[in-house]
């Protein structure tokens, strides 16, 4: 929840978002509906917002409780937003063989790690950054699950792959975590 263009020109409701998603956060104020409206609701989560950040108590938003709610929001909008995903770009045609070394390599080691527990076939490689043997051997063994053609590379195909699968069995061991 952002206050976003649509609330130019709407300072009320841009306050009450913020405050909507400060209260998500910490709990520490009552909630408001962003209605647009100053009313009661708005004053007693304004004046509870003052009240925890040590700041003069009056329900009114001067400039220095505006200022510690918008620096405050910054702040819960991380804790309480959608996480955003990581998108990898590949180079049109780009391959990560071996002895090829960079961030991807890390990251795509980090989720063959992960799905080595749920898949015994693949075993886990080293966490360097570099595609070496054991990395290879695991990619290898990752595109034969896939149904992908064997090559123990990194292309654009086997990233997307991986990653698909790497989501889905984090989000399946974040739902169930007896697994």
């Amino acid at each position: 929840m952002k206050p976003g263009e649509s609330f130019v020109g709407q300072p009320i409701r841009s306050l009450q978002t913020m405050l909507r998603v400060i209260a998500e956060d910490g709990g520490y104020i009552p909630t408001v509906v962003p209605d647009g409206i100053y009313g009661p609701g708005t004053m007693s989560s304004v004046a509870a917002f003052q009240r925890y950040h040590g700041l003069p108590v009056s329900g009114v938003t001067d400039q220095a409780t505006w200022d510690k709610i918008a620096e405050i929001y910054d702040l819960a909008i991380v804790n309480i937003g959608k996480t955003e995903p990581i998108e990898v770009l590949f180079e049109p045609g780009q391959i990560f063989r071996l002895g090829d070394s960079g961030p991807y390599l890390y990251l795509t080691q980090s989720m063959l790690i992960w799905l080595a527990t749920d898949h015994l076939t693949i075993p886990e490689p080293n966490h360097t950054g570099i595609l070496d043997r054991e990395t290879a051997e695991a990619l290898r063994a990752f595109q034969l699950l896939s149904g992908l053609p064997e090559t123990g590379e990194l292309d654009r195909n086997t990233w997307k792959n991986l990653s698909k699968q790497f989501t889905l069995s984090a989000h399946h061991h974040t739902a169930d975590p007896s697994r």
